[in-house]
């Protein structure tokens, strides 16, 4: 992401509007980030300060975040030193990603305390120190020894120490011959590497950026301009989305250029705002839909080997029948065969028109316990065909509701239609153990469905050619959504013997729905299923009162009769 330096100074500079507000508020919704209630002038704002290696910020933030009832030990220690004092000034370094916000009050005794809340955003190495008014460590929130940092320690009681860089700083240049100097000679080819290698606070998208902006002109003087007339007037400048390819994948990301498209206040930070919390709710929803679905292509892998050990054995139990007939050869040939241990015998087979069989015999046995061992193995077979038969239909009812899932997985769009879909797997008989090991590993919290239709019913709803029409999300809310939502006289759409969701079209008793209609329900049927990306695609549909739920059929899965087809193009 490019929170660099130019951008860092750039949001403190809004933030200086803030001097003066009053700290009420202290929290932290996780490890890596802690939110500062400020009130000032009748208005009350929440700075969110994050240290997240690839999300570091500082900004202030309009989105709700959570609030833990048990609050972690450095956001009560931050409680008990700032909440009551005022922000009196937000202060930066040059171009470096560090923030000081200075605080000041008064104690219990009427005396002045000066604290600061240093913000280090260095990626993986950003920080959120408390030190008092001679610069020694209160508390930070993450501790660091001198060995893993190489060059100092933040811990508590021990004097804080600035961080260095070996970069210059643009600040410090006086003009463009001081810019040119430091620069050193460097082609046209790689101006972008070098101005970021030799300065601090740029990033290498914000220079290209910048360069690219000059129509192709990359004259170092008019950079040298360009990026002086962005710090000097940071008020007239804004964020621009910009677009980067990172490992063949296009990514998002944004940089400060001059003019400003927007003069609200604060337009900077909330731009920062919006765009982290897009980008952290994108990722999070991504995370847990992958933990999720990683999760149940391992117990379908599982069943999917299941199934073949159980074709294995079905392939067996097909020679059964011949173990039968061994057995009653030998046993009506036995005053015929001699008693005592042979290799094999040749009879007549009366199921073959008496033409000879060879039977291996087992020359540890006599053939008359041959011919027990025949009759053993056949009735073993037989039960086992019996048993394993219907082992199959139940494995291909979980593997074809494994798949069922594996589709809402893939169409879901947001972070509770996942845990809904965890909810329902959670709660199958046949996957409760393998969930219950892999809850811990998922981190996705659970989000249990109401009885209430508000809250726990929201499906997808279009309205076409004055109708009404229902898709249902998962599982769950296509059973409630035919079974229980719809009226007997409404029509029910889903597509043929292809994973999708349960359509619903809205009908009045006494109107019957135009052909035209009832094939745009089965385009929708078509585009919420498997097949959205097939063509002719069959789709079912129904009146409601013919579609049925089996007892203990899985959820999404029902019967239908009376049904048409039609093809979807």
């Amino acid at each position: 992401m490019a929170f660099d330096g130019i951008t860092t100074k750039a949001i403190s500079d809004e933030l200086q509007a803030l001097a003066g507000a009053r700290i009420d508020k202290v929290f932290q919704p996780n490890k890596n980030e802690v939110v500062l209630g400020l009130y000032i002038n009748g208005a009350n704002y929440a700075l969110d300060i994050c240290i997240d290696s690839g999300n570091y910020r500082i900004n202030l933030t309009t989105h709700s975040k959570s609030n833990p009832q048990v609050a972690p030990n450095f956001c009560m220690l931050l409680r008990k030193h700032l909440i009551g004092l005022k922000l009196k000034n937000v202060v930066t370094f040059g171009l470096e990603r560090l923030v000081i916000l200075d605080i000041e009050g008064f104690d219990e005794f009427e005396d002045v305390v000066s604290k600061k809340l240093i913000i280090e955003l260095m990626g993986k190495h950003s920080n959120i120190i408390l030190v008092d008014e001679t610069n020694i460590i209160v508390d930070s929130l993450r501790h660091i020894k001198s060995d893993d940092e190489l060059n100092r320690s933040i811990l508590p009681h021990i004097k804080y120490q600035f961080p260095t860089t070996t970069k210059q700083d643009f600040l410090d240049l006086n003009n463009f011959e001081d810019f040119k100097n430091k620069l050193g000679d460097t082609s046209k080819d790689n101006l972008v590497t070098s101005i970021c290698e030799t300065f601090n606070g740029f990033s290498n998208i914000f220079v290209e950026n910048l360069v690219n902006g000059l129509n192709g002109n990359d004259n170092t003087k008019d950079v040298y301009s360009k990026i002086s007339e962005i710090i000097d007037n940071s008020a007239n400048t804004h964020f621009e989305i910009v677009e980067k390819n990172v490992r063949n994948k296009t990514k998002k990301d944004y940089c400060l250029v001059s003019g400003n498209a927007d003069t609200s206040p604060f337009h900077l930070n909330f731009f920062i705002d919006d765009f982290y919390y897009n980008k952290e709710t994108n990722d999070n929803f991504k995370a847990y839909r992958d933990t999720t679905l990683k999760l149940i292509l391992g117990i379908l892998k599982k069943y999917n080997t299941r199934l073949v050990n159980i074709d294995a054995k079905l392939k067996e139990c097909e020679n059964m029948d011949v173990y039968r007939i061994y057995g009653e050869l030998i046993t009506a040939n036995l005053y015929r065969i001699e008693n005592k241990n042979l290799d094999f015998v040749e009879l007549e087979n009366y199921y073959d028109n008496n033409n000879l069989i060879k039977i291996q015999l087992d020359k540890k046995y006599l053939p008359s316990v041959n011919a027990k061992r025949f009759y053993k193995k056949y009735n073993k077979l037989k039960n086992t065909l019996e048993i394993v038969g219907i082992q199959k239909q139940e494995t291909i009812k979980e593997l074809d509701y494994l798949e069922s899932i594996v589709y809402e997985l893939e169409s879901a769009t947001t972070v509770e239609e996942v845990a809904q879909i965890f909810d329902e797997i959670s709660e199958n008989v046949m996957l409760k153990d393998t969930i219950s090991k892999n809850q811990k590993k998922s981190k996705i919290k659970k989000s249990k469905l109401t009885k209430n239709k508000e809250v726990s019913f929201n499906p997808i709803k279009y309205t076409i050619d004055g109708y009404t029409i229902f898709v249902g999300r998962n599982n769950k809310e296509n059973d409630y959504l035919t079974l229980k939502f719809a009226n007997k006289m409404d029509y029910w759409f889903h597509t043929k013997d292809i994973h999708g969701s349960h359509v619903i079209l809205k009908c009045n008793e006494n109107a019957e729905p135009t052909e035209d209609i009832l094939y745009k329900c089965a385009e929708l049927a078509s585009k919420h299923s498997k097949a959205r990306n097939s063509s002719n695609v069959p789709v079912d549909f129904c009146l409601v009162k013919y579609v049925k739920k089996p007892n203990g059929a899985k959820p999404g899965m029902v019967i239908y009769t009376n049904n048409k087809t039609i093809f979807v193009k």
